[in-house]
């Protein structure tokens, strides 16, 4: 008979009906419904014993289990996580019960999370959007301005209650301090105008490092941020260290250590006088500190200013002839074949390439910077008008 034309319970009175009939062998009448055996005189049977509703569905959960957690330990995992002070986790949870029930079997921390969960005791954490991930490992360092590093040392309060987020570059490979500036905040326009400065005064560097945190990277596609994109145009790869490894970048680190003492403590009245400092200790470590690491002479001995002039005129981005070009949108999204596919908004007007790597896979670029792809036989017809790329 044709299973799709009644419902299960249907079947199952169908079925009973004609066993009850006794019109045909039971073996026959079960190949018919498409049963076994097994499930025919199963249902038979509670027919007989319930009547209809022996045949509605059955929980198949155990009535019980040889390790259910007994209610006592049960209360108690729920009153030791409503502690007004704290609100231990599973891991606590446990070894205060093995403390306060010592002969009692105490459920897994696995058990007594779920427990809290089953309570509503457990409160989801949103999942942090992460900075996508730079391609390593970093090329290697053989001269001066081949590789700049950067970061915001430490914010610390000065004496009039303000705050100071110290803006330090180096140069990797002399160790020369070419710029160590006070700002009141890690915002892109401060930190645009203080690199326009030490681009006028040294030149452009081939790459810059940093760490992911702004102005410098953002969780955008390629991890780029407003200053990423100022700086690829001007010819500079920006290129950061893992989350958690500040040794990817320790000769920087090692600088703020000394900056640190020396420069901050205590701080200054006024983000002036803060300055002042700042541009002593400059002097001080470029000119007169000597450096085990360059056989004991000063970072400005090995240092040699750029070749690279700093541009007037923010320069056009230029693409091998083979790579398909296209101008983002303000909504942040390219026209690509009759559909749209969003790849971030921070480069409206940008241009960008896209390169096939394979029959209808797309990778897309932002000068050096691969900011995902895309698949476009995954779109059939015009159902998807657009596609987002991935990573």
């Amino acid at each position: 008979m044709p299973w799709q034309e009644v419902t299960p319970m249907e079947q199952k009175l169908l079925f009973v009906a004609d066993a009850i009939k006794n019109l045909e062998s039971f073996t026959t009448l079960c190949q018919r419904y498409g049963i076994s055996r097994k499930t025919g005189y199963k249902w038979l049977a509670r027919y007989e014993s319930q009547g209809m509703a022996g045949l509605a569905e059955q929980s198949r959960r155990p009535k019980g289990h040889p390790h259910q957690t007994p209610p006592t330990i049960r209360q108690a995992i729920i009153e030791l996580r409503n502690k007004v002070r704290s609100t231990p986790g599973a891991k606590k949870i446990r070894g205060l019960l093995v403390a306060r029930y010592p002969n009692e079997d105490i459920p897994s921390e696995t058990t007594i999370y779920n427990i809290l969960k089953h309570e509503g005791l457990i409160k989801e954490r949103r999942k942090r959007r992460r900075v996508s991930p730079y391609p390593q490992p970093f090329a290697p360092v053989r001269s001066p301005n081949e590789l700049w590093s950067t970061d915001y040392k430490g914010q610390f309060k000065l004496g009039n209650g303000r705050w100071c987020y110290p803006l330090t570059v180096m140069d990797h490979a002399s160790r020369f301090l070419i710029g160590c500036q006070g700002l009141e905040g890690p915002r892109f326009k401060p930190t645009q105008a203080a690199f326009i400065r030490l681009f006028r005064e040294y030149g452009l560097p081939g790459r810059i490092r940093s760490d992911n945190g702004v102005p410098f990277a953002t969780t955008a596609a390629g991890g780029l941020s407003r200053l990423a994109i100022w700086w690829i145009r001007l010819g500079v790869w920006p290129e950061r260290i893992e989350p958690g490894k500040p040794q990817q970048n320790g000769r920087h680190e090692r600088m703020h250590r000394t900056l640190k003492q020396e420069a901050t403590k205590p701080a200054s009245n006024s983000l002036r006088t803060q300055q002042r400092r700042f541009d002593s200790f400059r002097q001080t470590y470029n000119d007169e500190r000597l450096h085990e690491a360059l056989g004991q002479q000063t970072p400005r001995s090995h240092y040699s200013e750029s070749l690279r002039p700093y541009p007037e005129v923010l320069p056009e981005m230029i693409y091998p002839d083979y790579l398909e070009i296209r101008q983002v949108q303000g909504s942040g999204v390219i026209n690509w074949r009759g559909r749209m596919v969003y790849v971030g908004h921070l480069l409206h007007r940008e241009q960008v390439a896209l390169e096939e790597v394979d029959d209808g896979v797309w990778d897309v670029y932002f000068g050096p910077v691969r900011l995902g792809g895309f698949d476009e036989r995954n779109v059939k017809g015009n159902q998807v008008p657009y596609l987002t790329i991935k990573v």
